[in-house]
């Protein structure tokens, strides 16, 4: 606040809280009139900073940031802020190097080495992350976030014990935080207690605690009811968690529907690749989520010419990008896209995942639900491979059902939701590999159960590998798995991993929507 004259002060603090409750017109005006008295000054300016990026303003945040930074460059706030600016604007580099300035001029600060950590996790560099959020954790104590996050970057390291601790600790500051309990319900092949399904009841029937935290605390009841064999219990308390996150953003299958349909069509006339060899470095796996995806990453990612990047977003963001270009939504602009523009599109993918192969020449991308996007990839990355993942649809529907997911609204929601979506995403997958069968394989989870090593011998082939045995004990692989199952892909294969059938006739629902329609005589 140096350099502000007494009654600038208090607007100075007035508009922090604006920020913070997110009274944008209050902000602006209160840092204007700070402005006006003393132009330039650079915490008027930081705050500026923090309010456009929270308005998704990057490239705005990120110039009055610099501005503020060429009066204070050692000020380590100043930088953690513009980190956060650079970063959301792709300028990753450049955060990365901000954020370790910032750690560095201030190191008992735990907010640079929070966003440090945070972001390397989202990079995938998780053992970095993992170190940067415990310096956090040890400089707040009491800063759930940084807490949370080191237990899920020490999950998907395969530390699990360290992780419990974390979350424990979590729940010793805050018994009802929801996602210490999703934390401790996603290490899959560790029961939670029967002290721990006590505590989860006592605090579900609290009346002040957040909707968010009620229901992670819902999937969690569910998780430890199945466990210990409490079917009906598991049923109820996964319904609940379910209908109340269905809430908070409906699942529209219908449109979900008629969006397939337009790609369907839209994929069947695109023009021959320039390049047929593009994209040959990837290996893209796709189907529905729970469906084994993880499995079969971890598998090829035990290969030493394979980088197991995990679930990537690039795919996604360039589809996306190319949409507000053109000023269409996907996938209606397909065919007036030439093949220009699609090796342009294909190129500006491997560019942006070039990361993964610094230290292997190929990588797999997890992203289930790019099976969106499989017919138009033989245009945009002819040379990638597509492995669609396949699992008993009961299971698989039923997984998903278990599992909270935090992109909403989410087709997981609800039974019927769940089978037209399993429906959608094998018809429009079925078709396409009936179209190219060279470039997308349809790869069973139970072949893979009754016959591993032919099933990884054709996989492998698959994606024009030579067979390595290591592959055949991917769950000695030494790498971070950044999914739900971090801990199962960490055991041998399983035989007794099927929970469906126990819930009987409960899960009735799911089986009628997951039947074919019956034909209108």
């Amino acid at each position: 606040m140096a350099g502000l004259p007494a009654d600038a002060i208090p607007r100075m603090h007035a508009a922090a809280r604006a920020i913070r409750d997110g009274a944008v017109p209050v902000a602006e005006r209160l840092l204007n009139e700070v402005l006006t008295q003393v132009p330039e000054h650079p915490e008027a300016l930081r705050l500026y900073g923090i309010l456009y990026n929270r308005l998704g303003r990057h490239v705005d945040a990120r110039d009055v940031l610099q501005r503020a930074l060429t009066q204070r460059p050692d000020d380590a706030q100043i930088l953690n802020d513009l980190g956060s600016a650079q970063y959301g604007g792709g300028e990753r580099e450049t955060a990365f190097a901000s954020w370790r300035s910032a750690c560095a001029l201030a190191p008992q600060e735990p907010m640079p080495w929070y966003n440090l950590g945070r972001n390397l996790q989202l990079e995938g560099a998780t053992e970095s992350a993992a170190e940067a959020l415990e310096r956090a954790s040890v400089l707040a104590p009491d800063f759930l976030p940084a807490r949370i996050l080191l237990g899920d970057a020490l999950v998907h390291l395969g530390r699990f014990d360290d992780a419990n601790m974390q979350y424990r600790a979590a729940l010793r500051a805050h018994p009802a935080c929801g996602d210490a309990w999703r934390g401790l319900a996603n290490i899959k092949t560790r029961p939670l207690s029967d002290e721990d399904r006590q505590q989860l009841a006592l605090q579900f029937r609290r009346a002040d605690i957040a909707e968010t935290d009620r229901i992670a605390i819902g999937y969690a009841l569910g998780k430890v009811s199945e466990d210990q064999g409490r079917y009906p219990e598991a049923f109820a308390a996964l319904s609940d968690a379910n209908a109340r996150l269905r809430r908070m953003a409906p699942w529209n299958a219908q449109a979900f529907r008629a969006f397939v349909d337009a790609a369907i069509a839209a994929a069947e006339r695109l023009p021959a690749a320039l390049d047929e060899s593009l994209g040959r470095e990837a290996i893209l796996i796709v189907g529905l989520p729970r469906s084994g995806s993880t499995l079969f990453e971890q598998i090829l990612a035990a290969h030493p010419q394979v980088e197991g990047a995990s679930e990537l977003p690039d795919l996604g963001e360039v589809i996306r990008d190319e949409s507000a270009r053109r000023g269409q939504s996907f996938p209606q602009w397909l065919r007036a896209a030439t093949a220009q523009d699609w090796q342009r599109l294909g190129r500006d993918y491997l560019q942006r995942t070039a990361r993964w192969r610094h230290r292997r020449p190929h990588f797999t991308d997890k992203m289930p639900e790019n099976w969106l996007y499989a017919g138009a990839l033989r245009a945009m990355l002819p040379g990638a491979r597509i492995v669609d993942t396949r699992r008993d649809a009961l299971e698989t529907g039923w997984s998903c059902f278990k599992q909270q997911f935090y992109r909403l609204p989410h087709f997981s929601c609800d039974l019927a939701d769940i089978g037209a979506y399993l429906r959608d995403c094998e018809r429009a997958m079925s078709h396409w590999q009936r179209a190219d069968p060279e470039r997308i394989r349809t790869q069973s989870y139970e072949a893979l159960l009754a016959n591993p090593e032919d099933q990884i011998r054709e996989l492998l082939a698959f994606c024009g590998l030579p067979f390595d045995e290591r592959c055949l004990d991917y769950h000695q692989a030494a790498r971070s798995v950044r999914t739900a199952s971090a801990s199962q892909v960490r055991q041998p294969l399983r035989q007794d991993t099927a929970r469906a059938e126990r819930y009987g006739a409960l899960l009735d629902p799911l089986r009628a929507a997951l039947s074919p329609p019956r034909a209108i005589l």
